[in-house]
């Protein structure tokens, strides 16, 4: 699925997959086992070329998997593999991670699924989040992110050719929650603010 893209600088974040994807970062291995199924406006079906196009309002759940977009191009191989091109505005995608309550959500203009790779990757606008149940843990923004759930890696790619309004430097931008690992104790809270008071109460004012 080639795409073009201007000259990318990338930030690997590998070594962060403990902090910021605490654990393993493996998805629901039992997803890509599961059966696609697919609600659109309009369907496209090319039997030659085991194609399908659904535009208009595309909802898309394979497991655990939730995948929407204004349009998704689904083309499955031989051995059953099945590639997505999610187009949208912008396009989303969540899944659930192996064994735990936590999601890994994504947005982003174009997303590609490849299932046979157990990868995904944001193109665009591009977001990727984190939610510890119901709650935003991590967060990450770039021009590019891949998703690599085998690996337990993500990397961001940035670019100050594809800046936005709310990002007009197109650096990457992550927001990482730090998570103790098992059998460790959680941080300490930090201690409430001292409240101001009246100068007159600090001494060194007449009585």
């Amino acid at each position: 699925m080639p795409h073009a893209l201007p000259p990318l600088h990338r930030l690997t974040l590998g070594l962060l997959t403990a902090c910021a994807l605490a654990g393993a970062a493996q998805a629901e291995q039992a997803d890509r086992l599961k059966p696609m199924n697919a609600e659109s406006d309009n369907l496209r079906y090319d039997d030659a070329r085991q194609l399908s196009i659904f535009t208009g309002n595309v909802v898309i759940t394979k497991g655990t998997i939730v995948i929407r977009g204004a349009q998704v191009e689904v083309r499955q191989d031989a051995q059953g593999n099945q590639f997505g091109v999610v187009l949208g505005s912008p396009g989303y995608f969540k899944q659930k991670r192996e064994g735990l309550n936590e999601f890994i959500e994504g947005e982003a203009k174009r997303i590609e699924y490849d299932s046979s790779a157990d990868k995904v990757r944001f193109i665009g606008d591009a977001v990727l989040r984190r939610y510890l149940g119901t709650q935003l843990n991590d967060e990450t923004r770039g021009s590019v992110i891949v998703y690599d759930n085998r690996s337990e890696v993500f990397t961001v790619e940035s670019s100050p050719a594809g800046a936005t309004p709310g990002n007009p430097s197109g650096r990457v931008r992550a927001t990482l929650t730090p998570v103790p690992r098992e059998g460790q104790p959680a941080p300490a809270p930090a201690p409430a603010p001292t409240p101001l008071r009246p100068s007159g109460e600090l001494g060194g004012g007449r009585p």
